[in-house]
């Protein structure tokens, strides 16, 4: 497999863009566990930096790697300074009026922890009246809050979720919420507490990119169909959130055109799935 360099931002900052024909230099999140978080050499790793190397390796092209603030990615992309990004980010329509971006490679959906041993819960009707922690100041929260008339639970609000969590490995609360990766993560790493039901949003993460980059945009774009039909998103989904995806899931199911469907800068030509790059 090709490597990634993964660079502090000071550091990657005084460097010149590598040109495509080498590779291409992209950006994420360093602190958004378990997709991307701080390894014990010292750099970064996770879900999206094993996909930003699976699609270096597709291309046979190194990929420079930088993790930086979340709120910084954006801004330093239209600036020139990343070809792309390799961070989860949700497409929105006023996030796709700025930026083009690629299909998705996961849905955004919300997911409950719940004590380990406990019984099936299937929809949002089997939490009523139970106690669920959250993150204080998230949008789960406030997810929860704007049903609270209408499902009878109580919200109870901590710090960290990593806080959220324990109160339900402790009997503190009957359940957490938070997003369906980190809640997965969560019960990847603690025998206390088993993943329940997961709720659908309907939104997708997605790569973004600068809106005049559509070639660059439809080359990784079919590289994540590729990765998604050989089976290698699939992987890493099992390696780093202990899920097998559900087939028809967007991790596993390539988007016919290029884009994310019913966006702006969606682009609906038809083309074969291949992984000859």
């Amino acid at each position: 497999m090709t490597p990634s360099r993964i660079l502090p931002l000071a550091l990657a900052a005084a460097l010149p863009l590598a040109a495509q024909a080498d590779g291409y230099k992209v950006a994420l999140d360093g602190t958004f566990a378990p997709h991307a978080m701080p390894s014990l050499s010292g750099g970064v790793e996770g879900f999206n930096v094993d996909l930003a190397a699976a699609i270096g390796e597709a291309l046979g092209v190194d990929m420079e790697v930088v993790a930086a603030q979340f709120s910084g990615l954006i801004p330093a992309l239209q600036a020139g300074t990343y070809d792309f990004l390799v961070a989860p980010t949700t497409v929105t329509a006023e996030r796709s009026a700025n930026l083009l971006f690629s299909e998705g490679f996961m849905d955004t959906n919300f997911a409950f922890t719940v004590p380990a041993g406990s019984p099936a819960m299937d929809g949002l009707d089997a939490f009523k009246g139970k106690t669920i922690a959250v993150n204080k100041g998230s949008v789960y929260e406030s997810f929860l809050n704007e049903r609270a008339g209408e499902y009878g639970w109580t919200v109870v609000s901590y710090g960290t979720n990593t806080d959220a969590v324990e109160a339900v490995a402790t009997g503190r609360a009957d359940a957490n919420l938070a997003g369906a990766t980190a809640s997965a993560w969560a019960a990847k790493q603690n025998p206390r507490i088993d993943l329940s039901y997961e709720y659908p949003t309907g939104l997708v993460w997605a790569f973004p990119f600068r809106k005049d980059d559509t070639a660059t945009r439809d080359k990784i774009d079919a590289v994540l169909e590729c990765l998604k039909s050989n089976g290698t998103l699939a992987g890493l989904s099992e390696k780093w959130f202990g899920v097998t995806p559900a087939e028809g899931t967007t991790i596993v199911t390539p988007t016919p055109g290029y884009g994310t469907p019913g966006f702006d800068g969606y682009e609906d030509t038809p083309h074969e799935v291949t992984c000859d790059f």
